[in-house]
């Protein structure tokens, strides 16, 4: 999951998007100051062992 938070105008909002891809092109067409986060949970199948 990405995450973007934007300041603008004494205001802070978050917005959610699935891919990096359609996070990076909201970034692009956002006003005010952004940050974009990637958010990682301990459980994503990319974390999980595989059980022979």
């Amino acid at each position: 999951m990405w995450i973007i938070t934007r300041y603008i105008d004494s205001n802070i909002s978050q917005f959610e998007f699935d891919t990096e891809e359609e996070a990076r092109e909201a970034l692009n067409t956002m006003e005010g100051c952004k940050i974009l986060s990637e958010v990682i949970y301990y459980n994503d199948p990319c974390f999980q062992q595989e059980i022979a």
